[in-house]
């Protein structure tokens, strides 16, 4: 995971605490819980594009010198 999606994930943590401390103290509010389930939604999304991403962009294979179109270093 990468810097950005792990902090999603921290303040999508931080995020359930609070709720969760919320509805403890002062009762459910059910749009709370709706956004808090819309963050959850939202980081899940974010974690599984950034592992598509491969970590390094692919090297080209060296041109053959027979073939036309293609450069001798």
């Amino acid at each position: 995971m990468s810097g950005p999606t792990k902090t999603m994930a921290a303040l999508t943590g931080a995020a359930l605490v609070l709720t969760t401390t919320y509805t403890v103290a002062l009762g459910s509010s059910g749009w709370l819980w709706f956004g808090l389930v819309v963050l959850v939604v939202a980081t899940i999304g974010m974690a599984a594009a950034d592992s598509s991403v491969p970590a390094s962009p692919r090297r080209r294979p060296p041109g053959d010198p027979g073939r036309p179109g293609t450069t001798q270093p």
